[in-house]
C-alpha cells in the first residue's frame, strides 16, 4: 500500500490555542478523502498541515516518506509542483492581475516554458473552469464566485497530482459546481489524490472514498466507501459532526 501523505503524532497550536492534538493518519495514493465536522473543529487546519502550509509543533508530516518540515529547496519545489491548494477564501494576490496570478506557478515550476506557452496554458485552464471575463483585471473586481474559479484555475494550471481543496464549491452557482466536480472527477479517474473539506453531501458522496469527522482537533469517526454511498449513514454522520 502506497501512502502519499502521512501525519504522524501531529500537534499544532496557534496564538496559545491547541488546534490539533496527537493526530495520526495516512492518505493513500489515488484516494479521495473528505473531511467534515463542526465550524472551528480543525478541518482546515488539518488540511493545511497535510499540505505543508502549517508546520506542526509536534510530530511530523511526510510526503512520499520525506518530512515536509525538513525538505531542501529542490524537494519543496517538487512537492509544490505536484500538490495544489484551493483556499476557502480564494487567497488571490490583491496587487496582481488575474493573468499574473495564474502565470506565476508556471514561471516557478516550468522555467523553460516560453511566454506564449504560458499564455496558452493559462487560457486553457480558465476556459476549462468556465471563467469568461478578461484576465487583465485584479481580484477586487470579481465576485466571490469568480474569485473561487480563479483560485481553482490557479491550482489546476500545473496539472497537479495531489489536490487540497477547502470548501472549494462554496459561493458557486450550480452550473459552476457541476463543472468543477467533473474536472475533479476526471482527475480522480486518472489517479490523482484528493483531500478536501466540504459541507455539501453531493460532493462528498460523488467523490470521496473515505469521510473523516474532524472535531476538537481530532479525527473522531471515519466512514468507509460503502457507508459513504448510503444516504442514511452519510446524513447521520454529518448531523453528528455539526452537533459536536
Amino acid at each position: 500500500m502506497s501512502y502519499i501523505v502521512e501525519l504522524r503524532d501531529v500537534g499544532f497550536s496557534a496564538q496559545g490555542r491547541e488546534l490539533v492534538r496527537d493526530l495520526t493518519f495516512r492518505f493513500e495514493e489515488g484516494e479521495a478523502v473528505a473531511m467534515v465536522g463542526p465550524s472551528g473543529g480543525g478541518k482546515s487546519t488539518v488540511l493545511k498541515l497535510a499540505a505543508g502550509l502549517c508546520i506542526p509543533n509536534e510530530g511530523e508530516v511526510r510526503f512520499r516518506g520525506v518530512n515536509i518540515g525538513r525538505m531542501n529547496r529542490q524537494e519543496t519545489l517538487a512537492f509544490r509542483k505536484e500538490g495544489a491548494f484551493v483556499f476557502q477564501d480564494a487567497a488571490l494576490w490583491a496587487n496582481q492581475s488575474l493573468f499574473q496570478i495564474l502565470e506565476l506557478p508556471l514561471r516557478v515550476h516550468f522555467p523553460a516554458m516560453t511566454a506564449d506557452e504560458r499564455r496558452t496554458r493559462v487560457e486553457e485552464v480558465v476556459d476549462e473552469v468556465g471563467y469568461k471575463r478578461e484576465l487583465g483585471i485584479r481580484p477586487a473586481e470579481l465576485s466571490r464566485g469568480e474569485q473561487k474559479l480563479i483560485a481553482f484555475a490557479r491550482a489546476m494550471v500545473c496539472r497537479p497530482r495531489l489536490l487540497f481543496l477547502d470548501e472549494w464549491t462554496e459561493s458557486l452557482d450550480e452550473k459552476a459546481v457541476q463543472r468543477l466536480m467533473s474536472i475533479v472527477q476526471k482527475m480522480k479517474d486518472d489517479g490523482a489524490t484528493l483531500i478536501f473539506v466540504s459541507h455539501d453531501p453531493r460532493v462528498i458522496r460523488w467523490l470521496s472514498d473515505t469521510v473523516l469527522l474532524v472535531s476538537q482537533g481530532e479525527i473522531s469517526f471515519r466512514l468507509t466507501d460503502d457507508q459513504v454511498d448510503s444516504d442514511e449513514d452519510l446524513g447521520r454522520f454529518m448531523e453528528v459532526g455539526e452537533a459536536l
